[in-house]
C-alpha cells in the first residue's frame, strides 16, 4: 500500500481475512483520494470526503458520529488529542472493533462516537446516540431498498417508531449497582465505559445495528451480513394494496425473539381489512397453520399481540407451550415470556355454553392477558398487577377495548406445512365453512378421504 502500518494497526488487521482486508484497503484508498482540504494528509481522509463518498445512504449525523469515532481512536495509548483526519490505521482498527470486536472493543468506539471527552458520558447522550442509530438503520435499509416488503411506518403521534425501539434498547442499560434509568431525572446520570460495555453485551441489537449501518452504508463486506434473519421477507397473497400494522422496526424487534428457522419469512394468514371483521373467518384462516404472530391495533392507537408457537386449533382446552409470548409494539416495545406459573398459553374456542368463546393468550377464563371476543372487534387485556402466564401488564389502552385492525402472520418458510397435504375439498376453498363446522363440533366427512396427517 506504499506505507507501513503501526503495530496497533497490524494487530487488528489480522482479524480480517485477506480478501476482507483488501476490500477495506480499497475503501480507504477511495476515501483518501478524495482530497477536499490541503491540510489533510495524503494517507488520511476528511469528514467531507466521507460524506461525499456515502452520499445520502446514511443520515449526516450518523456519518459525523462514525467519523468522530474513527478519528478519536488513540493508537499510541497516550490519550493524545483527536487527529484532524482519519488515518489508515485508525480506519482499520475502528472497522475491526465495530465489525469483529468484543463488547469491550465496541464500547470503546461507541463512547468516542458519543462524546469527545474522556470522562463518562451523560445518559441523555447515550439516549440520543441510540435514536440516531435506530433511525440510521431504517434510513439505510430504505435507501438500499432492502426493507423486504415492509414499510417505514410513522406512529399516529409522538413517540415515533424509531423513538419507541430506541427507548427499548436504552432501557436495557444498567447504571452502577444495577439501577435502571426509569425517568427523565436520571438522564443526567453518568455512564462510564464499563456501563456502556455491559449495555452492548446486554442489548445485542446495538452491535447488530452498527454492523448494518457500516455494511450497508459504506457498502463494505456486504456478504458477511445476512439480513434474512434480521428482516424477514413479507409475503401477502393479495393483489390489493395492503398496509400492515407493522413497520420494519417492529418486525425486526419481534423477529429477534423467534427461533432462527422462523425468522426468514412472514406470510399473512389473516387481516381484518382484507378478510373481514369475522371471528369465523379468523378461525378458518389461522387454524392448522403452524407458529404465527397475532397483532391488534386498538381504537386508542396502541399496538400489541402475541406469538403462538404451535398451530391454533378450535377446542375447549388450553394449548401451546412455553415458547409462546405476549408483546407490545406501541407506544412501547416489550416482550413478555412464560413465567411457568401455569400452562394457559393459547386458547381458541366457539360454540360452548359453559366456557368462554373466543381467542385468548395467558391468564384464565374471563381474565386473559390478551382476549379477542367471538363478537369480533372487542376484547380485553386484564392484568392486575400482571398476567400470571406471561407477567405482562395491561397491553391495551383500556382494559376492555375495541380494535380497528387485526393481523395474523405465519412465521418461517413452511407456513402451510401443517395443513392437510392431500387434494383440496370445498372446505379448503372456503375457510369460513371449514371453521363453522369445526366450531359447531360437527364432523367433516371429507376428512376420511384424505391421507392421515403425520402429526397434529
Amino acid at each position: 500500500m506504499g506505507n507501513s502500518r503501526s503495530q496497533s494497526g497490524q494487530k487488528f488487521c489480522s482479524r480480517f481475512l485477506p480478501e476482507e482486508q483488501a476490500e477495506i484497503d480499497r475503501l480507504f484508498d477511495a476515501l483518501s483520494s478524495e482530497m477536499h482540504s490541503p491540510s489533510t494528509s495524503p494517507r488520511s481522509f476528511s469528514l467531507k470526503a466521507l460524506k461525499s463518498h456515502i452520499g445520502e445512504a446514511l443520515p449526516p449525523e450518523m456519518v459525523t458520529r462514525l467519523y468522530d469515532g474513527m478519528r478519536r481512536v488513540d493508537l499510541t495509548g497516550k490519550a493524545m488529542r483527536p487527529s484532524d483526519s482519519v488515518s489508515q490505521e485508525q480506519f482499520t482498527v475502528s472497522m475491526s472493533h465495530l465489525l469483529k470486536g468484543n463488547s469491550e472493543e465496541k464500547s470503546l468506539v461507541i463512547l468516542k462516537m458519543i462524546s469527545a471527552t474522556e470522562c463518562p458520558v451523560k445518559a441523555r447522550e447515550v439516549q440520543k446516540f441510540t435514536e440516531d442509530l435506530v433511525g440510521s438503520v431504517v434510513h439505510v435499509l430504505n435507501y438500499r431498498q432492502e426493507l423486504r416488503g415492509w414499510t417505514q411506518k410513522r406512529g399516529p403521534g409522538p413517540p415515533s417508531r424509531v423513538q419507541v425501539l430506541a427507548a427499548q434498547l436504552f432501557s436495557e442499560m444498567d447504571l452502577r449497582g444495577g439501577e435502571k434509568i426509569l425517568g427523565p431525572q436520571q438522564l443526567d446520570c453518568e455512564c462510564d465505559r464499563a456501563t456502556i460495555e455491559d449495555w452492548v453485551f446486554r442489548a445485542p441489537h446495538v452491535a447488530t445495528f452498527l454492523s448494518v449501518v457500516i455494511h450497508r452504508g459504506f457498502l463494505l463486506l456486504r456478504s458477511s451480513l445476512d439480513l434474512t434473519t434480521l428482516v424477514p421477507e413479507c409475503h401477502v397473497d393479495q393483489e390489493r394494496v395492503f398496509e400492515s400494522i407493522l413497520d420494519v422496526l417492529s418486525v425486526i424487534y419481534i423477529n429477534s425473539h423467534l427461533r432462527r428457522e422462523q425468522q426468514g419469512r412472514w406470510h399473512l394468514l389473516f387481516s381484518s381489512e382484507l378478510h373481514g371483521h369475522s371471528f369465523a373467518q379468523l378461525c378458518g384462516h389461522i387454524t392448522h397453520r403452524g407458529p404465527c404472530v397475532l397483532l391488534l391495533e386498538d381504537h386508542d392507537g396502541q399496538v400489541f399481540g402475541g406469538f403462538a408457537s404451535c398451530s391454533w386449533e378450535v377446542r375447549p382446552q388450553f394449548q401451546g407451550d412455553d415458547a409462546c409470548f405476549l408483546f407490545s409494539i406501541y407506544p412501547r416495545m416489550a416482550v413478555y415470556t412464560s413465567t411457568g406459573y401455569n400452562d394457559h398459553y393459547m386458547y381458541l374456542n366457539h360454540g360452548q355454553q359453559t366456557i368462554p368463546n373466543g381467542l385468548g393468550m395467558g391468564g384464565q377464563h374471563g381474565y386473559f392477558g390478551l382476549w379477542i371476543d367471538v363478537d369480533f372487534g372487542k376484547g380485553h387485556s386484564k392484568a392486575k398487577p400482571k398476567c400470571t402466564t406471561y407477567n405482562s401488564p395491561q397491553l391495551s389502552a383500556q382494559e376492555n377495548f375495541g380494535f380497528k385492525k387485526m393481523e395474523v402472520w405465519a412465521v418461517g418458510d413452511s407456513s402451510g406445512s401443517q395443513q392437510a397435504k392431500s387434494s383440496k375439498s370445498i372446505l379448503d376453498v372456503d375457510p369460513e365453512a371449514q371453521a363453522l363446522l369445526e366450531i359447531s363440533g360437527r364432523s367433516r366427512h371429507s376428512e376420511g378421504l384424505r391421507d392421515v396427517p403425520e402429526e397434529e
